[in-house]
């Protein structure tokens, strides 16, 4: 009983603080921002762009205090931008995927790295925004100090769910974005449930399982009011990656072209570093791995960890492992205090083993 009244006492205090950490907006572009968190102590010449999925909030980033991502960057002594994509309206649905992957993240680009020494920012993609981020970095390789795509789809041509429903005969992408406009999110969330339709069940009986428990009560509620806070697709960026990426797998093909210029991932010769989870049923191991197979880059690793592709982000064991993982990443191809190259193997040792 005791579980069930602490359940309710949380229910009562209402929506958790999800993306609180104090930031400035420092450039603003129809519906999108730029956010540039505070510090008093950037200790890191280089600047890191995140760059999120279009069609989920920034803030899964920067989930609550104590558990966010950007918090840990800021702490570590990075400047730290990161894309609110914001909501698209009617008008948006116009918007192309040149738009968005060459324009908004070009120019987001260039204003973090305007804060920077070395006119460069360090760019992690997360999700979709990892596929934005290295189609970018394929056709403008001179703007990136490093590339860290996250969970990112590379390769479309894979055996998971999601791709082989968008390639069916009976997915009509025109037909959707012709009636729709922009691709309503409902409708993407309800595809989404369909890879894990046991997921609600599941997740009801964990949370009566763990009422008691207030930590774990603050991460799901937190996680939950991320995962039902989702954006529509822009409608002609969405037949242009349904299109060319999922069903022509262009990207990997190198028959890409973006803003007219053809994109080439041999063409990617800065740092790159490209996670994968095992566990992940929304972007298949074998798809996000694809970046390092191919890019030209000398200095490339490819760390593939237990996990989905949302907790092994955001949960106590991440900020525990692969948090640090990331920030050595950056902190070692930077103008970084001597050891910080040990301390990144010597963790990632710990985290294969």
């Amino acid at each position: 009983m005791n579980r069930f009244l602490n359940l309710a006492r949380r229910v009562a205090r209402g929506r958790p603080p999800v993306g609180s950490t104090p930031a400035d907006v420092v450039h603003r572009e129809n519906k999108w921002k730029l956010l540039r968190y505070r510090s008093e102590a950037v200790v890191h010449e280089t600047p890191v762009l995140l760059v999120p999925s279009l069609i989920n909030r920034h803030y899964v980033l920067d989930l609550l205090p104590g558990k966010s991502f950007v918090e840990h960057l800021v702490g570590q002594g990075f400047d730290v931008f990161c894309i609110d994509w914001g909501t698209p309206a009617d008008e948006d649905r116009y918007l192309t995927f040149d738009d968005i992957a060459d324009r908004y993240v070009g120019r987001a680009i260039r204003v973090a790295s305007s804060f920077g020494a070395r006119g460069k920012a360090h760019v992690l993609g997360y999700c979709m925004g990892g596929t934005l981020a290295t189609v970018h970095a394929a056709a403008h390789p001179e703007r990136l100090a490093s590339l860290m795509a996250l969970a990112a789809p590379i390769r479309f041509d894979d055996d998971g769910l999601l791709s082989r429903w968008v390639r069916s005969p009976g997915f009509d992408v025109d037909a959707l974005v012709d009636g729709f406009g922009n691709v309503p999110w409902p409708l993407m969330q309800a595809s989404f449930h369909m890879l894990r339709p046991t997921l609600s069940l599941w997740k009801a009986v964990k949370l009566i399982d763990k009422a008691w428990d207030d930590r774990f009560l603050d991460g799901f509620f937190a996680t939950e009011t991320w995962g039902n806070d989702n954006v529509s697709f822009p409608g002609e960026c969405y037949r242009t990656y349904i299109r060319e990426l999922y069903r022509e797998d262009r990207l990997i093909r190198g028959e890409m072209s973006l803003s007219g210029r053809r994109v080439y991932l041999e063409d990617i010769t800065c740092p790159v570093l490209s996670i994968t989870f095992e566990h992940d049923n929304i972007v298949p191991h074998a798809s996000a791995s694809a970046l390092t197979e191919r890019v030209s880059s000398e200095d490339r690793e490819h760390l593939h960890l237990p996990g989905g592709h949302v907790g092994a982000v955001v949960s106590s064991a991440a900020k525990k492992e692969l948090w640090p993982l990331m920030c050595d990443f950056w902190a070692s191809r930077d103008a970084a205090p001597v050891g910080s190259q040990a301390r990144s193997e010597k963790r990632r040792a710990a985290v294969s083993h």
